[in-house]
């Protein structure tokens, strides 16, 4: 019987590389500030004595005179333009239903699809008899938020050539609030992976894929993972993993940090509580000193 023994690791404090201004954390009931001349946003609301108070636990936002708290852990609120990842649910008369972590189904429309090829053209009866040729239950897809309906519910269109059908690869999910808004949410890795960080927490992993190319006939194409694609992807799914289990911000920049760290590991020692404490105490550093 062997039996795995390890040595507790002393850690200095983060308080060297992290700056003073400390994110403001609420809780529901909490006075924010008691000053009238600022505005009510999500998440807060106005007490007995007029004072802004936190409605949810989360993080103080300001814009201008607005005050929002933004949630540790919510659906989906999607805005406009944000880019998503999401499960095709239901086919139904000229539209795909899409299970996009938000309250309701989002609603993907048949004229708002590419067609095979890049094809322009209004979209005809034979097109729509051909929908489950495009889309079926089941399939993965990334797409941008078109526009939001009168009751939440989101549209959402494929038309650029870079959202489309997503080939083979692994998805995970985590809270939306985890996932940093930046100016591109598909990166393409150094480690050789392509990665879909979607605004509303769903996660996709895949074989490296060329920017240029068209994702619809990527997808349509019968790729091959070979091992060592499948071992990059598996390390690059637990250290995201991690990554959420301990609240840092998931962006191309922090994955990139922890995915290094993590090669004092196999990836299946990545699944032990204290090698994750220290890959993600490396990569905090990392993310400090950064900004």
């Amino acid at each position: 019987m062997s039996v795995d023994i390890s040595l507790p690791r002393q850690r200095a404090t983060l308080a060297a590389y992290v700056s003073s201004e400390d994110r403001h954390f609420v809780v529901p009931g909490e006075v924010i500030t008691d000053d009238a001349g600022f505005m009510k946003g999500h998440g807060t609301y106005a007490d007995n004595a007029n004072r802004l108070a936190a409605s949810v636990v989360g993080v103080v936002e300001r814009v201008n005179k607005l005050i929002s708290v933004k949630p540790f852990k919510t659906r989906y609120n999607g805005e406009v333009g944000d880019v998503i990842v999401g499960r095709i649910t239901e086919v139904n008369q000229k539209r795909w239903r899409v299970d996009t972590n938000a309250r309701l189904n989002s609603v993907l429309l048949l004229s708002a699809v590419n067609l095979p090829g890049g094809e322009l053209r209004r979209r005809s009866t034979k097109d729509e008899l051909l929908m489950r040729e495009y889309l079926i239950e089941g399939d993965l897809v990334v797409a941008e938020v078109q526009s939001i309906f009168a009751d939440g519910s989101l549209s959402l269109h494929t038309r650029n050539l870079k959202y489309g059908k997503l080939p083979q690869g692994t998805i995970l999910k985590v809270s939306p609030s985890l996932v940093k808004r930046c100016k591109t949410h598909m990166h393409s890795l150094p480690c050789g992976a392509t990665l879909i960080l979607g605004n509303n927490g769903y996660i996709w992993i895949g074989p490296l894929m060329s920017a240029e190319s068209d994702l619809s006939s990527r997808s349509a194409q019968r790729i091959t993972i070979q091992r060592s694609d499948r071992e990059v992807i598996a390390r690059l799914r637990n250290c995201i993993t991690i990554l959420a289990s301990y609240g840092v911000q998931l962006y191309d920049t922090s994955v990139n940090y922890i995915y290094e760290e993590s090669f004092k590991y196999s990836v299946k020692e990545l699944l032990q509580l204290e090698n994750q404490e220290d890959i993600v105490d490396a990569a905090r550093r990392k993310l400090a000193q950064h900004l």
